[in-house]
């Protein structure tokens, strides 16, 4: 599923084409990708002009202008696109779907033609339009972003110390922080050296100083790579994401680990799979509590 990196990338790709573009008109091809019902969400958003495309947590979202108001009357509608499994916003040049589409499910088309297709395989993503008015109540459902600048160390930690999941999970809870997901989770807790089972408020000031660090650290430098491709994901131009020959634990089971060459292993809690170095991040079960 994309993350953060992935979302960003897929949010700047379409800031450069989508900004200005006015909607003419909305097919809903696929009922199940649209929150509520599929002929409100196209009567919400035909007729509105595309503003900036930004990005909360994992989801990719469209700012969307009324043209006919003042600018300083304007309120900001938004569709909200969580992209799922397999989800990708993919712009054409003609009125129907975009060539590179293979599963088309939720056509825009614009009054200077071309368009914008939301194209899901396994169809688990969800587009959602969010009113101005409710914008920021649905913002305040998930937790900080990491990359703010307001996510300090004392904040992770205070996030650390208020729960006993296991890092790992509380990494995932969006509601707690907004945009990580397992790939990202696990890496971080590599450079770390955190277990990731310990409980989280049993990782000490140094342990969640790193930690910061490090989760700050592998999601820029996943950004700067345009995101991790391991089957589906693609940036708006088609490209693949290039972090995956950057990944340090995630993926490498029985391959040696770059610190200290023991096999990288691989437990499974929570449903999802977790890469670990058991010499560098060792079971908090056998030794305590993260220092």
């Amino acid at each position: 599923m994309p993350e953060l990196p992935e979302a960003e990338t897929i949010a700047r790709g379409l800031n450069r084409v989508l900004p200005g573009r006015v909607v003419a008109a909305v097919t809903v091809l696929r009922e199940d990708v649209v929150s509520g019902a599929p002929a409100s969400f196209a009567a919400a958003v035909a007729g509105k002009r595309f503003g900036a495309t930004g990005r909360r947590g994992k989801n990719v979202v469209l700012a969307l202008e009324d043209p006919s108001r003042a600018t300083v009357d304007r309120v900001v509608d938004r569709v909200v696109v969580n992209l799922g499994m397999t989800g990708r916003l993919v712009p054409g040049s003609g009125a129907g779907p975009a060539s590179a589409s293979t599963h088309p499910a939720v056509l825009f088309r614009f009054r200077d033609g071309g368009s914008l297709t939301y194209d899901d395989v396994r169809r688990f993503g969800l587009l959602t339009h969010v009113p101005g008015a409710e914008w920021m109540r649905w913002s305040r459902r998930l937790g900080p972003e990491p990359l703010a600048r307001s996510f300090t160390g004392a904040r992770l930690r205070g996030i650390l110390a208020r729960s006993r999941s296991p890092v790992r999970s509380l990494l995932l809870d969006q509601r707690r922080i907004a945009g990580v997901g397992n790939i990202y989770a696990v890496e971080a807790l590599w450079f770390a050296r955190i277990h990731p089972r310990t409980p989280a408020n049993a990782i000490g000031d140094r342990a969640g100083a790193r930690l910061h660090r490090s989760l700050r650290r592998v999601l820029r430098r996943a950004v700067e790579a345009g995101g991790t491709t391991l089957r589906n994901y693609r940036a708006p131009d088609g490209n693949e994401g290039r972090f995956r020959r950057a990944l340090h634990a995630y993926g490498r089971e029985g391959l040696p680990c770059f610190r200290c060459r023991a096999p990288i292993g691989r437990i499974v809690f929570g449903g999802r799979s977790a890469y670990l170095c058991p010499r560098c991040q060792p079971d908090p079960r056998g030794r305590g509590a993260a220092p």
